[in-house]
């Protein structure tokens, strides 16, 4: 095997070389780094990790201005020292990460390559798409920079081997994604550009192979949420459900992060609507928007919530349906409670929960005089 060539992100001393960019190198997420053996480390638990994720690279960086996100256009800082999800994501030569790729296909469970807004990302999307899917059949998502396409550009995606096709919409509402996403400072985007794409994406992949990644914690009432997970699941479109974490120096840097508790929720919430058909009219909330109650069975309920599996990482499956992308750590600190698990809940985790959770305020009733 060639020589490893990494270049870790942020980390004092380091020499930055802009001549480095996709599609020859890339970005990945440093458990992805870990997985391939770019980097040395471990987790803070044990776990099978398969998830690869990469995201385009280029000098001048991404051309969007988010509020909330690390490598916004205008948030202070060079763009190579800039994180994303508040994780490093060292840079990787392409054709030495596809040759891992290759080494460790076997422990794979899924493939993202994360598009920037910039006028080389499509083709250079596709550039390594073609590469990877020369090596290895891994399953293969793209998270796509929605004024970077049009129809026939997702409909190309297809062609070339792309299983899923996902959509950050991140703001659930049309004034919430103006606010955050349009009316700033610069590299605006519209909330009509990325629902056509959407759209599109369903039309040409079809049921329930398309999402749309959702925060929670930007501002957004619970009403909200429930309302948008109703709509996406009645399109078989899966909703993602991401966790507001501040990043320094943005311009939401000292927004606070949801409560664990109205987090457990709304992960709860999801679960039930995608998963066991319930809807909009199936939860109550108080007058700001709060969700308050939960008008199913208490059976169902309770049977959702001792599985574990609404409080796992929300991300596209694997090849035999498995949780694929697990993403540790893109919600939380290592030193934080989890926000979503990687893996099954243990026994332990679940009273934390459960404690989260305060479920007997949600469904009227005692837990422990439900079900057997």
């Amino acid at each position: 095997m060639a020589a490893m060539k990494t270049l870790p992100l942020v980390v004092p001393g380091e020499v930055y070389d802009p001549s480095h960019v996709s599609p020859d190198w890339i970005r990945i997420s440093y458990a992805s780094a870990i997985a391939l053996r770019f980097k040395s480390g471990r987790f803070t638990r044990d776990f099978e990790f398969g998830g690869i994720n990469l995201l385009l690279n280029y000098s001048e960086g991404c051309k969007s201005d988010c509020a909330y996100c690390g490598l916004a256009r205008t948030r202070p800082g060079l763009y190579e020292e800039k994180s994303f999800i508040r994780v490093d994501w060292p840079l990787v030569e392409t054709d030495e990460f596809v040759r891992r790729l290759k080494t460790h296909e076997a422990r794979l469970t899924r493939l993202c390559i994360s598009m920037v807004t910039h006028g080389h990302s499509y083709k250079d999307t596709v550039d390594i798409t073609n590469r990877i899917r020369a090596a290895v059949s891994t399953p293969l998502s793209i998270l796509v920079a929605p004024p970077t396409l049009t129809r026939a550009r997702i409909e190309h995606f297809k062609t070339i081997g792309v299983d899923m096709i996902g959509v950050g919409l991140d703001a659930v509402t049309e004034e919430l994604f103006h606010k955050l996403r349009t009316d700033v400072p610069a590299g605006s985007l519209h909330w009509e550009k990325y629902w056509e794409v959407i759209n599109d994406a369903r039309d040409v992949f079809g049921p329930w192979k398309v999402n749309a990644h959702t925060l929670v914690g930007l501002g957004e009432t619970d009403r909200d949420l429930v309302d948008l997970f109703s709509r996406l699941c009645e399109r078989q479109i899966f909703p993602y459900l991401f966790s507001f974490n501040p990043e320094p120096d943005s311009r939401m840097g000292e927004h606070a992060k949801a409560s664990l508790r109205r987090w457990r929720r709304i992960q709860l919430a999801k679960h039930l609507i995608e998963m066991d058909g319930l809807r909009n009219d199936d939860f109550g909330f108080d007058a700001r928007g709060d969700l308050v109650e939960i008008k199913a069975p208490p059976d169902l309920v309770l049977r959702a919530v001792a599985s574990g599996v609404p409080f796992m990482t929300n991300g596209c499956p694997g090849p035999k349906g498995e949780p694929g992308c697990t993403r540790p750590y893109g919600s939380y600190r290592p030193s934080e409670p989890f926000r979503d698990f990687p893996f099954l809940p243990t026994k332990e985790d679940a009273k934390g929960i459960d404690l989260d959770l305060a479920l007997e305020g949600l469904i009227g009733l005692d837990r422990h005089k439900v079900g057997d």
